[in-house]
């Protein structure tokens, strides 16, 4: 008897009829004869509905109290489908976050998992029980206060149980058949991966794919975990996303893996920064020391004239206003001139193992975006990722111009999204 972590994400437990339709797939699993644990994520746009109407009471809500309002949606997730389960003949429990056993750090909002204990876990299925978890969320391993693990959180729950109950996969159930190599809402020829590899995932995870969270990524590669990502809605073999493909698997590994993109960032340059030592080190302990995360960075080459250079860098939207703050704060000791904020850019990803190998790609990646009338505003690279920083509103454009460049473009019929609009 195997252990199959299965997670399922809000539009796949959106209504009565999506959790009926899960519970049957989740009894499914358990007559074939393996133990199961189920992790939940809110019903439908239930998280935002909660931080909306937090807003209408508290314009600035208080972490803890925050995260013990987000953490109710998932709680409402795993007592409905352990209801339905019982409907269908089979015992199942449901479970907090931290009953649970999972341990994080004490920052709200966004908490890393730091430890998980599954001890309840494990004697429920041990039972004969399905268990089913709460995602999203954990307990605080000082204070023991209610944490959430930020959007998408519910991913890492998974491979985090996973790895802590040594299951043989985590299946990842979202509202499209797999891991394509663009997002199929964008790029409608966008073609399913049937393996894709740990290093390849976690660039475009973190390029802006939304099928996987970037964190989880990390956290199966840590720990060997394969992950099969697929539809809740079909029957459809997904990706399997591991070290190396998963029993009769065949798969030439692809220059190009896929495309990503990521309209969540904006764009702040530090103007007029005396270019001497020190001084970007300055700006960045700034901002480190504000809990605020930084993805690209490009600094120009110093005006002779001035002695000054500029320092541009991107980093999500949600934390542009506490950038601002922590910069204008530091204004006087670092001595730059001005600071200019844009949130209206999209950064765009062209990811690969194989282009290190393969001269001619980031030729083919610029002349993809010349030849559709796109402008480039920062650019950074890694061996197997080239990123590019343009307008917001090329970004469609863009993706789907350089998707067929590199011969991406499936030529069977137009991929499709069962539902909702992410996971």
């Amino acid at each position: 008897m195997g252990l199959v972590v299965q997670k399922y994400g809000g539009s796949s437990v959106a209504d009565a009829e999506g959790i009926k339709r899960v519970a049957k797939r989740v009894v499914d699993a358990k007559r074939n004869g393996n133990q199961v644990v189920v992790v939940v994520s809110a019903m439908g746009d239930t998280t935002d509905e909660l931080i909306d109407l937090a807003e209408q009471v508290s314009p600035m809500p208080t972490g803890r109290e925050f995260d013990m309002l987000l953490t109710a949606g998932e709680r409402i997730s795993m007592a409905l489908l352990a209801m339905a389960i019982k409907n269908l003949g089979h015992e199942a429990q449901s479970f907090t976050g931290s009953q649970a056993g999972v341990i994080t750090d004490s920052v709200h909002n966004k908490a890393r998992i730091i430890d998980v204990t599954p001890g309840r876990i494990r004697t429920s299925i041990d039972e004969g029980n399905i268990a089913i978890v709460a995602g999203f969320q954990g307990v605080s391993q000082e204070g023991k206060n209610i944490t959430t693990l930020g959007r998408g959180g519910s991913d890492t729950t998974a491979v985090a149980l996973a790895a802590a109950l040594d299951a043989e996969v985590c299946e990842i159930y979202t509202d499209v058949d797999g891991v394509f190599t663009a997002d199929p809402r964008v790029v409608k020829k966008a073609k399913k991966i049937d393996w894709i590899s740990f290093e390849d995932m976690l660039e475009l995870a973190a390029s802006g794919s939304k099928v996987l969270l970037h964190r989880c990524v990390e956290y199966a590669r840590r720990y060997n975990i394969p992950i099969h990502v697929r539809s809740s809605f079909s029957g459809l073999r997904g990706t399997w996303v591991s070290n190396e493909p998963q029993g009769d698997q065949k798969v030439e590994h692809a220059i190009i893996s896929g495309v990503a993109h990521d309209v969540s960032e904006a764009k702040v340059t530090v103007v007029g920064v005396p270019d001497k030592p020190g001084e970007a080190a300055a700006i960045f302990r700034a901002i480190a020391n504000a809990e605020v995360n930084i993805d690209m960075v490009v600094q120009n080459v110093s005006a002779a004239s001035t002695g000054l250079t500029d320092i541009s860098f991107t980093l999500p939207k949600a934390e542009g206003r506490k950038a601002i703050d922590a910069l204008e704060r530091a204004k006087g000791p670092i001595g730059f001139e001005s600071l200019r904020y844009d949130d209206q850019i999209a950064k765009i990803s062209l990811v690969g193992a194989g282009m290190k190998t393969n001269p001619g790609v980031t030729a083919g990646f610029f002349e993809a975006l010349s030849d559709a009338g796109v402008n480039i505003e920062l650019i950074s690279t890694s061996e197997i990722r080239i990123s590019v920083v343009t307008r917001a509103d090329d970004v469609n454009e863009a993706v789907r111009a350089v998707h067929t460049a590199f011969g991406l473009d499936s030529d069977s019929d137009e991929a499709v999204v069962y539902g909702g609009t992410g996971r």
